[in-house]
């Protein structure tokens, strides 16, 4: 070996987690060789590393590193990967010698992992190729009622304006005048105004945002009764050393109450399409399946 590869694989400590031999199953048949060498690495091969009477050689780190890939971050993940070869062989060979392991059963297991892999990577290809993505919004409001007592508010949610300002930002005194005004002007003027100035903001629009969210860092968030508080407070100001907060609440949900439609309409757009994706793969394995029985592809002896 030459002494330059050393430094791949230096420093290594020793594992003390207690790992399922299942795990390693899982891992790729490449970070788990359980072959037979001879002992020793073969004249036209170049080792990396070595444990036991099992070698990982140069040849088989080919490809592991993207294109472009810097030398610095290219050695750093091969290190990365003998590291963790390192440790699965040696807890492999200490399996070995604590457990009886059936072979057989490893092995079946090992084809089980691989049919699953094919399965699943021609089963991803399927759907993408045939998956409706087009969702209307009449499909969401009718899943919306069909399942309303699935969208129970779990957090407080508001339409609101925050802001959050340093005490010597200028004009602050006309930021409540700003906020209260329905004047396209007067709201294009906040905007403008908060991007030049404020730390942190949020004008208020048709959506729906978590309270604790959009007040999060600000002495609001350490309101004790924030039911109350949207309850009776459609206004407040306050301030800490650094900043001055503004909010104003157009409208509020309380938890534990039916969400708007609005604050839930993309989760519903996901359970849509995943339920479409469900339904491609079973129908692309009821297909392959009827298919090959019709061609008489396959048989059943008993």
């Amino acid at each position: 070996m030459e002494k330059g590869s050393n430094t791949l694989f230096r420093n290594f400590r020793r594992s003390k987690g207690h790992w399922l031999l299942a795990a390693f199953l899982v891992t790729g048949c490449d970070l788990i060789k359980m072959k037979n060498d001879s002992g020793r690495a073969t004249e036209d091969r170049q080792a990396v590393s070595r444990v036991g009477n099992t070698y990982l050689y140069r040849d088989e780190l080919a490809g592991f590193i993207a294109p472009g890939t810097s030398p610095q971050d290219s050695a750093t993940h091969i290190e990365a990967y003998i590291n963790s070869w390192v440790r699965k062989q040696l807890l492999i060979q200490e399996a070995s010698r604590k457990i009886d392991i059936d072979e057989a059963e490893v092995e079946r297991k090992i084809l089980d992992y691989r049919y699953s892999i094919i399965a699943y990577e021609y089963q991803t290809y399927y759907i993408k190729e045939h998956l409706d993505t087009v969702i209307a919004n009449s499909e969401i409001e009718k899943y919306y009622k069909d399942n309303i007592d699935n969208f129970i508010l779990k957090q407080n949610i508001v339409q609101a304006t925050f802001i959050k300002v340093p005490k010597n930002a200028p004009r602050t005194g006309k930021i409540k005048e700003l906020i209260y005004s329905s004047r396209d002007k007067d709201e294009k003027e906040l905007k403008s105004y908060c991007l030049s100035f404020s730390a942190a903001y949020h004008i208020s629009d048709s959506s729906w945002m978590v309270f604790d969210e959009l007040v999060r860092n600000s002495p609001l968030a350490e309101i004790p009764n924030k039911i109350q508080f949207l309850k009776t407070t459609p206004y407040y100001e306050t301030s800490d050393d650094s900043y001055l907060y503004f909010l104003m609440v157009d409208q509020y949900r309380m938890s534990d109450n039916i969400s708007p439609l609005e604050f839930v309409k993309d989760d519903i757009r996901n359970i849509i399409l995943n339920k479409r994706k469900v339904e491609l793969a079973k129908r692309l394995e009821d297909e392959t399946y009827t298919k090959a029985l019709d061609q008489k592809e396959f048989e059943i002896f008993k």
